[in-house]
């Protein structure tokens, strides 16, 4: 099983990054480390509710743990470190405040959550909603089978991941859609290029299409582009635009 941690906004950076306790260093000599949410968490998921909202030192924190993979503890001369290697998962109203750029660049995928407006679509949301509220275990039971054969797919296409292959036009077509875009860096292009191999390998193709990329390449670029107050078009149709122009 895959470990998801939460990381409240009030945490504090002792609850986040680990303590080590002094007075056992000091007098028996060896390093007692009390493992905080990044230790918890490695290998596994942190979750983050209301992630424009925290703190700029807990932001920090993050940031030096999705560049190099560890976490370093020092106190009182005493120095700690262990591997704080984690999937990111964020979540935020942007009207409330936006995210530092330096910490939106490390998401690989940005989705856009909209209200539905569909009313067909609302009443089976409200009607599954009531559901689960009338009896949770008797709802989870009856999309055990679903929520099974979704795990299963995953769990194939994660060992059939390794032997997706990306095409060289196809990488040459992401690398010009980056650059049309202006977008600073490199990151996109990685993010894209696996993210296509991904929904390829969850569709169970061994090689990766236009398609793949098509329905991937919003998600990866979306959140990368400058911002210009005067845009007349949302980011993520001038993703779809220059890529549609170039594939």
């Amino acid at each position: 099983e895959v470990p998801m941690i939460e990381l409240p906004l009030g945490a504090t950076e002792d609850r986040v990054c680990g303590t080590i306790d002094i007075e056992k260093a000091l007098h028996e000599g060896t390093k007692s480390f009390e493992p905080g949410l990044l230790a918890k968490a490695n290998r596994g998921i942190l979750y983050v509710d209301e992630i424009n909202l925290l703190d700029d030192h807990l932001v920090d924190v993050l940031l030096d743990s999705a560049a190099s993979g560890w976490n370093t503890v020092e106190r009182e001369g005493i120095s700690l470190r262990h591997p704080a290697r984690f999937v990111l998962v964020g979540s935020g109203n942007p009207e409330e405040g936006e995210l530092r750029p330096q910490l939106l660049d490390r998401f690989g995928l940005h989705a856009e959550i909209r209200t539905e407006r569909d009313p067909v679509s609302r009443v089976n949301v409200v009607l599954e909603r009531t559901a689960f509220d009338k009896d949770p275990l008797k709802y989870l039971s009856e999309n055990a089978e679903q929520l099974a054969a979704l795990k299963t797919k995953i769990s194939h296409a994660r060992d059939r991941l390794g032997k997706v292959s990306m095409p060289q036009e196809i990488m040459k077509g992401i690398a010009t859609v980056c650059s049309r875009l202006n977008i600073d860096g490199i990151r996109g292009d990685i993010v894209a290029n696996r993210a296509a191999k991904a929904y390829a390998a969850y569709h169970d193709r061994t090689s990766v299409t236009s398609a793949d990329v098509k329905a991937v390449i919003t998600l990866c670029l979306r959140h990368r582009l400058r911002k210009d107050p005067l845009a007349s078009i949302a980011s993520g149709d001038q993703v779809l635009q220059i890529f549609n122009e170039v594939f």
